[in-house]
């Protein structure tokens, strides 16, 4: 049996932990073949993981794509979050961005020791050793490496680069441009502060990801900052090469910069070929387009895949992913792996698209991608005349919302000797020296004589020797990780239970309503109703109109203020399927007969069809006889036909749901059969997607299996029924 992480165990003697490795792993192509499908852009298989729901039908594959995949973690308490990520790891994830951690871009200076905070979560070392360490035995779990990653921003990046370094962090962003623009960091310091890090980062052999999709997650129109976007990729790109990062460590993250209504392929598949083009030395870190996302999880997933595709057609090396958290500011564990799913489904899908398919050489793709790549060359060429990158910043170059070369003069102005940080770096003296590893910049070693590296005078600095981390544990009495276990202990340690959406035991759910009439009324009747169910904190967090007056979908959270017992549950044992072999043996000896309809005015055959017939592995296999009646079938002439056949059981699929007719006409069908007085001779059992074996029972008929059921279910069934009434006679 697996268990669940012991957190507590993972919290043991964390002081001593040693990361197991460090450095960006990616996937490894294979050729791959899997229940006689081949695949040509699939990855290694994990050892275990949970496939795609269809998978049930392939033999339960569950083939890997190429691209990394992302998987966003922000709740903030670490202790739930390492949760989090096992999920997302079984489920294709590769990639664990902890988006709220101690390198958060809010930081304005080095923090430990603040479990959480406003804006940022200021998380300590702590934090990241035990994370890294849970990541240590997931990937041992799923047998594939696992990316640790965070932020190297604020004036703190350098501090911040130096612990992720030590503690086995696989990859940051880091982007002096985004402190600039966005966090208004002083821009001398931004850029002195980047060559240090990248320095670091480069040592580490970690990942680096740059901030430049900010620009159309800000702009007012996002499509109109594509040139600008190239460029942003360019000067940070060049950079951190030029620092000393490989560029096969470098990753560009795009974003698609406009969404559906919009001519979605129309503008993001030409700027994807332009980056591409562009940067074909470098890797590229598709994300998705958040900008236009409110809180359908329709609409996110529909952006989701088409953003897919454009990676597809373009080959991106890591595939981030997508869940309406952005809208709804809920972190919830569902939708993140719901987003890796889907990130997986979807390029698996697309295996060998390029084999099939190619973007064409003329016509309106190519001459789009020439006119970005021109605006991009024109706009970099404005820069340099302007006098530089720190001129056309204080120019307000950056997020106009015009496309360039229009300006609507809307850009963000950063001064070059203002902002955060100002005035606060230094010429080195002449006899400078730090004895460090990986130190960028003038650092005059040869003063104490023929040394290679500067941290040999030294014994080695944390780098080479960990002893000398000082490990500063939390330092809140108020609000640590020890206390939040304590607080939560009986839902790690007993029998009780309790729904959660984002912390173990917050009790959150969410209800899904229809309500007939318009968006306002909608939403303040539904929270009544909300309250009327005793949920407590009641919030709407997605409104959707399906006609102004006709009807509303309201979709709400709340939480419930009871726990479940799961010592005290009634569970029905499961039904034992017994081998083929069983089965045919039982039905030559004793031959079966059996009638099956589709019952009342229910069109629907095709899943009964499943059951029954041979050539989808139905139980005629078996050699069971089946009458198959149609569809639409009265319940009086299935019950009659059983009794002229002498079948010893009947087979009654109902899909249709409404007004519970499909429970309506199971009650119909077991009260037919007691009137015919037959009921004791005959095994009724009835089917559909809606239909469970509980309330099936509770209908009078023997049992009810749902989606998913094969043949097999229903013979194994069957059979043993059959034997206990015969033990009885």
């Amino acid at each position: 049996m697996v268990d669940k992480l012991d957190i507590r165990e993972l919290l043991k003697d964390i002081e001593k932990y040693v990361p197991q490795r460090r450095g960006w792993t990616w996937r490894t192509p294979v050729q791959l073949e899997m229940n006689h499908f081949k695949y040509s852009e699939a990855s290694m298989p994990l050892k275990k993981s949970v496939p795609l729901p269809a998978a049930k039908y392939f033999n339960n594959i569950d083939p890997q794509p190429i691209a990394v995949i992302t998987t966003e973690i922000a709740s903030g308490r670490f202790e739930d979050d390492i949760r989090r990520m096992r999920m997302a790891a079984h489920h294709g994830a590769d990639h664990i961005m902890v988006i709220r951690t101690a390198g958060q871009s809010h930081f304005d200076g080095l923090i430990e020791g603040t479990p959480q905070g406003v804006g940022g979560i200021p998380i300590t070392r702590k934090q990241i050793r035990v994370q890294r360490k849970a990541l240590d035995f997931i990937e041992e779990e799923v047998g594939r490496p696992i990316n640790y990653h965070s932020y190297v921003s604020g004036v703190a990046g350098p501090e911040i680069a130096v612990l992720f370094a030590e503690e086995g962090v696989n990859g940051a962003h880091q982007d002096p441009q985004y402190n600039v623009l966005y966090r208004n960091i002083n821009m001398v310091r931004s850029f002195v502060d980047a060559a240090e890090s990248k320095c670091i980062m480069a040592y580490a052999n970690m990942l680096q990801i740059d901030g430049a999709h900010n620009a159309n997650a800000t702009a007012r129109e996002a499509n109109k900052v594509m040139p600008e976007l190239l460029v942003q990729h360019a000067i940070n790109s060049v950079f951190s090469n030029k620092v000393g990062m490989n560029k096969d460590n470098i990753a560009l993250s795009t974003v698609p910069p406009i969404a559906s209504p919009a001519p979605d392929l129309k503008i993001n598949l030409p700027y994807a070929v332009a980056l591409r083009e562009i940067f074909s030395e470098y890797r590229i870190r598709a994300q998705m387009n958040t900008k236009y996302i409110e809180s359908s999880t329709r609409e996110a997933t529909v952006t989701h895949v088409l953003n897919i595709l454009v990676s597809k057609l373009t080959s991106c090396d890591i595939q981030s992913t997508i869940t309406p958290d952005e809208g709804r500011n809920v972190p919830w564990h569902m939708y993140n792996v719901e987003a890796c799913d889907t990130a997986k489904q979807a390029l698996i899908g697309m295996d060998g698209l390029l084999e099939m398919v190619e973007l064409k050489d003329v016509g309106y793709l190519p001459e789009k991608v020439r006119e970005l790549k021109e605006r991009a060359v024109l706009y970099l060429e404005d820069i340099i005349s302007s006098g530089g990158y720190f001129e056309a910043v204080e120019q307000g170059f950056f997020v106009d919302s015009g496309n360039y070369p229009e300006r609507n003069n809307d850009g963000i102005i950063r001064k070059i000797a203002g902002g955060i940080g100002a005035n606060t770096v230094y010429t080195r003296d002449e006899d400078y020296f730090a004895p460090v590893t990986a130190h960028f910049g003038y650092n005059n070693v040869r003063q104490y004589g023929d040394v290679d590296h500067p941290s040999e005078l030294i014994g080695g600095c944390t780098f080479e020797d960990r002893s000398k981390i000082i490990f500063i544990d939390e330092l809140d009495e108020l609000d640590n990780v020890n206390i939040r276990l304590d607080e939560t202990e009986k839902y790690r340690s007993s029998s009780l239970i309790k729904p959660e959406v984002e912390w173990l035991g917050d009790g959150i759910v969410m209800l899904d309503l229809f309500l007939p009439t318009d968006k306002r009324k909608a939403e303040y009747a539904a929270i009544q109703i909300a309250k009327k169910l005793n949920l407590l904190e009641v919030e709407v967090i997605h409104k959707e109109v399906l006609h102004e007056v006709e009807g509303t979908r309201i979709q709400l959270k709340g939480k419930v203020g009871f726990d479940i017992d799961l010592n005290e549950l009634v569970i029905p044992e499961e039904m034992v399927n017994i081998s083929e072999t069983e089965i045919e043996s039982y039905v030559k000896a004793n031959p079966l007969t059996i009638v099956a309809g589709t019952v009342g005015e229910d069109e629907h055959s095709v899943g009964l069809r499943e059951i029954i017939d041979i050539k989808h592995g139905g139980i005629e296999k078996y050699g069971i006889n089946c009458e198959y009646l149609g569809s639409s079938v009265p319940i009086e002439k299935l019950v009659d036909a059983a009794i002229e056949l002498n079948a010893k059981a009947i087979l009654a699929s109902t899909i249709i749901s409404h007004d519970e007719i499909h429970y309506k006409n199971m009650k119909k069908l077991n009260d037919y059969a007691i009137e015919k007085g037959v009921r004791d001779q005959l095994i009724i059992i009835c089917g559909g997607t809606q239909v469970t074996n509980d309330l099936a029972i509770n209908q009078g008929v023997d049992a009810g299996f749902g989606r998913g059921t094969k043949g097999v279910h229903v013979a194994s069934f069957l059979v043993n029924r059959l034997k206990e009434l015969d033990n009885e006679d």
